[in-house]
């Protein structure tokens, strides 16, 4: 790997280990004002909102400028999204900043993969990054709630800056103040990623001219053979994998009786298996392969739906790493052929917008069904099951989409996987 990956890679670390701390600080800055449950349900759709909303402008925008500067500019956006929760702003609102942030950060952080690596590399660096993410996110989630327990929470509170009135009075408050730094770091990583050599494509003067090339873009994607399988499947992945941080919390403390605290730890073990996961799949699978794991979406899915009969942690925690490990492989192989898919046809930080946009709208879907269905009184157990299902019944779909192609267009897509096995074919 070339320098600038392990840059890369340190700036995706903190970033992200922010986020998910940010997360389940927000679940707990809710609880503890008495919020009712449907608002901290929400907080996973209200992330992935501008990711949806923004999705034709932040791809062109990551296109234009160097994607390192990019990066900059959208952990400033997170920073401020995290001082806004400590103002007397709805914490909704202001977490949907740091969503705002998050938006514009995604395309630059893949789409200099693309820019940096060859096709044949593009498997393994998606493994390191999806591992190094997930490792955010076990220490992101733990660091979040031990913030808020009792014993770091009271140092916290503990600290006082001379002469300085923080107004910082509870656990929640403090954390939020913690985590301002580590975006602030993440953002000092962002200036040390070199240049690619990529000359900038350009952004029209007038943004709305940008949203019928959005929407070609999105198109040419769902046509493209391969594309739309890879698409389709990583959209319903992360619809899944983005709620699951909150069913997860929401279903330890109706099973398990935990408190935030204790159930961001069983959070971090999902992602453990989804590390192992992730690592295992970027050193068995090539790209050309990526197709091979959609019955692990099935199983997953099941899975999900199995959670419902566990009671005690000893059978939770090795349950939930095998939820994550089956995510994890499915993911990066698919996400890799996404990726050269996109890079082929019109680029990589346009088609990262195309995946975002789908990926945040099924996040957003997904997350809002379950937020409705607390509201109405659905207890966890049954949302659970409900959630579930669909995921393997999509899952079913796509196999069997895919299953088609094959009949109908096996020429086409034997000439795909010929470019994906080959770093000097383009197409």
């Amino acid at each position: 790997m070339k320098r600038g990956f392990y840059t890369i890679m340190t700036a995706q670390f903190f970033s992200s280990l922010a986020d998910n701390a940010l997360f389940v600080v927000a679940v707990e800055l809710l609880r503890s004002s008495q919020a009712p449950e449907w608002q901290r349900t929400a907080l996973v759709p209200m992330f992935a909102l501008f990711y949806v909303v923004l999705a034709p402008f932040v791809g062109a925008f990551a296109d234009a400028k160097p994607k390192g500067r990019v990066m900059f500019m959208s952990n400033a956006i997170k920073v401020l999204g995290c001082l806004l929760m400590l103002t007397p702003m709805h914490p909704l609102l202001a977490f949907s900043i740091v969503g705002l942030g998050a938006a514009a950060y995604s395309p630059a952080k893949y789409g200099i993969l693309t820019e940096l690596l060859p096709p044949s590399q593009l498997v393994k660096a998606n493994g390191w990054i999806e591992g190094l993410t997930i490792a955010s996110i076990i220490l992101g989630v733990v660091l979040g709630g031990q913030m808020v327990g009792p014993a770091l929470s009271g140092w916290l509170l503990a600290f006082d800056l001379p002469l300085l009135d923080t107004g910082l009075d509870t656990p929640a408050e403090a954390a939020i103040a913690c985590l301002v730094l580590v975006y602030a770091l993440a953002a000092w990583f962002n200036t040390r990623i070199p240049l690619t050599g990529v000359a900038p494509r350009h952004m029209p003067s007038n943004p709305l001219a940008l949203l019928p090339d959005f929407w070609t873009c999105n198109s040419r994607l769902w046509r493209d053979r391969l594309g739309q399988i890879s698409l389709a499947t990583t959209t319903l992945f992360w619809g899944v994998s983005g709620n699951l941080r909150y069913i997860v919390l929401a279903w330890a403390a109706a099973a398990l009786g935990y408190g935030t605290t204790q159930a961001s730890s069983l959070v971090g073990v999902v992602a453990i298996g989804t590390a192992i996961g992730a690592v295992a799949a970027s050193m068995r699978m090539r790209l050309d392969q990526a197709t091979r794991v959609m019955p692990l979406g099935i199983a997953m899915g099941l899975l999900v739906v199995l959670m419902n009969v566990i009671d005690n942690v000893w059978a939770a925690a090795p349950f939930l790493i095998l939820l994550g490990a089956l995510g994890g492989f499915l993911v990066v192989p698919m996400n890799a052929l996404l990726q050269h898919r996109g890079h082929n046809l019109m680029g990589a930080g346009r088609s990262i917008a195309v995946q975002n946009f789908n990926e945040q709208a099924c996040i957003l879907v997904l997350g809002g069904l379950y937020s409705y269905s607390t509201s109405v009184g659905l207890s966890a157990f049954g949302a659970i099951t409900a959630f579930g299902l669909v995921v393997a019944a999509a899952m079913w779909l796509i196999q069997r989409w895919h299953a088609k192609n094959q009949r109908q267009h096996p020429h086409e897509l034997q000439r795909l996987l010929e470019i994906a096995r080959r770093d000097d074919l383009h197409g």
